[in-house]
């Protein structure tokens, strides 16, 4: 057998057409022959450059036959990798986003050929013309919320190329993705609050269902999970452990919360514990909240959807999403003194910082009233020695007009 040649050893060559081409071992095969990796230039001192480069980027990786798959094939592999960890709904999301605009336009290219200068061009080709079967009137590219979060997919998967030694760095390292575009939260004010709580004070059927959630602040998929093995009366807690979601073919199963954090006992508020208490006298049901025509089945996110755009509609509120009652909670809860820490652990977020990122615009307000009231509180305590500088600031001020 050949004596094993390590990884970055390479040779140089003039071609008959006058081009140079160079080569590199990049790694091995199973019976120890190596992987060449060619080089070409028009130069011999264009050729040298090219190779310090590659031989660089080279060192210390030694790639197998398997490098040499196309990137929709080691895409396919690694969706099935992750199928063991990601929730069905979440890996279906990344499977689309990956079949649908990354496969058609560098599917065929073999793992390791693809660049960043691959990935900006895609994503400029998405922005530009990548909405399949747009709408009348709808924008033919697609969002660079939309495009950034492909980028996060295909960065995740690179990635794990890289960790299993198939590909020698993550070019997705090396490209900038959109920015994200937040949308202005939206919430319910106090007076809207009370139209919508007026409203659903009317409704025998949905009552209870929005009631505890905006007293919760649970998420869809968690809300309509929820079992009555879940609810402890007597301590007044609500364990959430489940969150129901739509599988391929529109079957509703009940799986895991969206995070780690999402699994959680919260300590209920009195009038929503006795609510779900008097509630259980009356069911005959497993699921707290069941479909209203089949009590043996459980409530269907996409019933309480579009309940919520009716009741809305009905009111004339604005036309929040379901999750921004979530938000409504979450902020009022932050205005009436809650602390982020608890707030974040009902809500179930992984760092209670998460929640303050959230939930700038009320920590903000909530700043500005601090502020007032260690002002009011210098001012009560320092009496007439603040005067002087008060004095001498509206002095200055009027000076500078």
């Amino acid at each position: 057998m050949a004596k094993r040649r390590p990884s970055g050893d390479g040779m140089v060559r003039k071609r008959e057409d006058g081009r140079w081409e160079g080569r590199i071992v990049v790694g091995h095969k199973a019976d120890g022959d190596s992987i060449f990796r060619y080089i070409y230039a028009n130069t011999q001192k264009e050729l040298t450059a090219k190779l310090r480069q590659n031989i660089d980027l080279y060192q210390g990786i030694d790639l197998t036959e398997q490098s040499r798959m196309t990137l929709a094939e080691w895409l396919e592999r690694w969706l099935v990798q992750m199928s063991a960890t990601l929730r069905p709904s979440t890996l279906e999301h990344y499977r689309k986003g990956m079949e649908n605009h990354v496969v058609p336009y560098l599917g065929t290219k073999m793992l390791t050929q693809v660049t960043a200068a691959d990935l900006r061009k895609l994503y400029d080709t998405l922005k530009r013309c990548g909405r399949k079967n747009p709408r009348p009137g709808q924008s033919l590219g697609l969002s660079g919320t939309t495009v950034h979060n492909i980028h996060a997919t295909l960065h995740q998967a690179l990635r794990a190329a890289l960790e299993q030694g198939f590909i020698p760095r993550n070019p997705a390292d090396e490209v900038e993705p959109p920015k994200i575009i937040r949308q202005p939260m939206k919430i319910l004010n106090e007076e809207q609050l009370d139209t919508f709580m007026g409203a659903i004070e009317a409704d025998p059927i949905w009552h209870d269902f929005f009631y505890t959630e905006l007293t919760t602040g649970l998420r869809l998929g968690e809300i309509c999970g929820l079992m009555w093995t879940d609810f402890d009366g007597k301590a007044g807690t609500l364990q959430i452990s489940r969150s129901l979601h739509k599988e391929k073919g529109g079957r509703l199963v009940a799986g895991d919360t969206k995070t780690y954090a999402g699994t959680r006992k919260i300590v209920l508020p009195p009038s929503t514990a006795q609510l779900l208490r008097d509630r259980k006298k009356k069911s005959f049901s497993p699921w707290i909240f069941h479909d209203p025509i089949r009590p043996e089945a459980p409530m269907n996110p996409k019933s309480a959807y579009h309940q919520l755009k009716k009741l809305l509609a009905q009111t004339g509120l604005p036309n929040i999403r379901f999750h921004d009652l979530r938000h409504t909670f979450s902020s009022h809860a932050l205005a009436s003194g809650v602390d982020a820490k608890t707030l974040s652990g009902i809500l179930g977020h992984t760092k209670a910082s998460f929640t303050l990122d959230t939930y700038t615009h009320t920590t903000s307000d909530m700043h500005r009233r601090a502020a007032d009231i260690v002002g009011g509180f210098l001012t009560d305590y320092l009496g007439k020695e603040m005067k002087p500088w008060q004095n001498a600031e509206n002095g200055a001020r009027e000076a500078s007009t």
